[in-house]
């Protein structure tokens, strides 16, 4: 029999799954803290420059009002307020007259903000933009660090791949947490701002890990009628995390306080995770079957199932053979395009994975251009993704993967597109664009979970779904990039961000087949029957599986 088998006949639904998800649950809920923390703790604060007649109190002259000094002090920006990047060199006074006019002054009367910044705090007391003044010709920093966390995303998603499954997932989960809270504590006592970026990638560096190895912990002690539940829920907790985090920034306004509280429970989810039992398939793969028996034992004994007393060595290796001997088996990224019908579906998918995740990560790290009030728009992003998410099982059960996959995508586009164009003062207007194309990448990234793993056989869906994941992060390290041409070309990065959702929404229908129904294949040979084998029986089975070393 199959693993999946004996692990229902030890337990495989009962007390324990349930524990395992709510401990899951506390990651999954402040993950989305950590990861779109910036949009708040770099958030950009209205500024100008220091002047010594604004904010010299010994130079101010007692009989002019603040307004008057404004005028004289500081030039009119783009928006017709005080221009945030320049001064003038001297005092304008003949700005006062009720005649002067904008020919009273030239570009030659002004200069950069040489002495520093004046920031707004109304909203927030403290952010790393005010504290390390990220703004004018620096304004590209803050995209670039946000591009630096999603490295650290990437290339933990690599080495923690290899490293689970050398020593483990439960030791692994378990580190990666403890490192994540401590890199993400350090952070408030980082003298320069490359501390702070070097700091924020060892503290992606560990979310991956847990990301990681909790999905795989999850996926390997749930059996597969649960599994698309279990998955649903946890997908579920980390949209409610994402709103959440509105909240949270809402009260906490201080960076340092914002960044401690998004830190600090990874401590105690460290030791919590030391309760969960190790991997039993990972185990047996490792010639540990004496180890996995006591595990499974320990999960049927919390679901109360007497009966696996009577699991021995030898049942449990008879089991898993067939499953051993596969994962043994050596598998290359060239195996992806060794035939013509994997060929098309790996090459469409790597442009579908990374074109997906550059718009939206394009999108969610530019709350500031989306609205005014970013708690509400955080918010709203993760009450939208919430919806999307639980959803996206009944819409895939009425119109097919690739429907979804392409229309969701396409949708999202469009939405970023009429964005653009909407005037800023109708902010009503901009918030439903935004929250519309945040809710329609909640889907297609559902989706494309479920899809990826019915498109590739049983032999090389780890090696694709190491290799999409891969690319998708490098995507996600694009998306923040592209912001930091705002400054030169404004329009550039949503119509970036929106035609290329649309492009990659065609690839999905030209390219790529429908999956709703057949069989999951297990062999390559299998892809070459799916257009003639028959829909049978209920819904395919979501099936999530775990990054593997490439």
């Amino acid at each position: 029999m199959a693993f999946s088998k004996l692990l229902e006949q030890a337990g495989g639904v009962g007390l324990f799954q349930t524990l395992q998800v709510l401990t899951f649950i506390l990651p999954c809920l402040m993950i989305p803290s950590q990861m779109l923390l910036e949009n708040f703790s770099a958030a950009i604060p209205g500024h100008r420059c220091w002047t010594h007649m604004l904010d010299n109190g010994s130079a101010v002259p007692t009989n002019m009002t603040p307004k008057a000094l404004l005028t004289i002090s500081i030039p009119p920006g783009p928006n017709q307020g005080p221009h945030q990047c320049r001064r003038f060199r001297q005092p304008q006074w003949q700005l006062l007259d009720p005649n002067a006019t904008a020919t009273s002054w030239s570009e030659a009367d002004t200069e950069p903000c040489v002495d520093g910044w004046v920031y707004d705090r109304s909203v927030f007391t403290s952010t790393i933009v005010a504290k390390w003044d990220l703004v004018c010709s620096s304004q590209g920093l803050k995209p670039l660090s946000q591009s630096i966390f999603m490295s650290g995303i990437l290339v933990g998603s690599f080495i923690w791949g290899l490293l689970s499954y050398r020593f483990g997932r439960k030791p692994m989960l378990s580190w990666c947490c403890l490192q994540l809270a401590v890199a993400g504590t350090s952070t408030i006592f980082a003298p320069t701002f490359v501390i702070y970026c070097g700091l924020r990638f060892v503290a992606a560096f560990g979310m991956a890990g847990i990301f990681l190895s909790s999905l795989t912990l999850m996926v390997e002690w749930t059996t597969t009628s649960r599994r698309a539940v279990t998955m649903t829920v946890v997908g579920c907790a980390f949209s409610a995390g994402q709103a959440a985090l509105g909240g949270l920034a809402f009260a906490l306004r201080d960076w340092r306080t914002l960044q401690l509280a998004a830190s600090v429970p990874f401590f105690a989810i460290s030791l919590i995770s030391w309760w969960l039992p190790e991997s039993a398939r990972w185990l047996i793969i490792k010639g540990k079957p004496d180890q996995a028996l006591q595990e499974l034992r320990k999960v049927a004994r919390i679901n109360g199932h007497k009966e696996a007393k009577n699991l021995t060595i030898e049942v449990l290796m008879s089991s898993v053979k067939e499953e051993v001997a596969s994962a043994k088996e050596p598998r290359s990224v060239l195996d992806l395009f060794c035939m013509p019908v994997l060929r098309w579906r790996s090459c469409a998918m790597l442009v579908v994975n990374f074109s997906l995740l550059i718009s939206y990560y394009g999108l969610v790290f530019d709350l500031q251009s989306l609205g005014r009030d970013i708690f509400l728009l955080q918010a709203l992003f993760g009450a939208v993704d919430f919806l999307g998410r639980a959803t996206t099982a009944l819409l895939l059960s009425f119109l097919g993967r690739r429907t979804i996959q392409a229309g969701s995508q396409a949708m999202a586009g469009l939405a970023i597109l009429a964005n653009m164009l909407v005037p800023q003062d109708l902010q009503t207007l901009r918030v439903v664009f935004a929250v519309l194309g945040k809710g329609c990448f909640g889907i297609s990234l559902t989706c494309l979970t479920i899809y990826k793993a019915e498109l590739f056989p049983t032999p090389v869906r780890m090696t694709a779904d190491g290799i999409l994941h891969t690319v998708g992060r490098l995507g996600a390290m694009m998306g923040p990039l592209i912001l930091m041409s705002r400054q030169a070309l404004p329009l550039l990065p949503p119509l970036l961000y929106g035609v290329i959702s649309i492009a990659s929404s065609l690839v999905v229908l030209f390219f790529l087949p429908e999956t709703q129904g057949l069989p999951l294949p297990d062999t390559i040979q299998d892809l070459e029957s799916q257009k003639s084998t028959a829909a049978q029986g209920n819904r395919q089975e979501a099936v999530t599986v775990e990054s593997t070393s490439l």
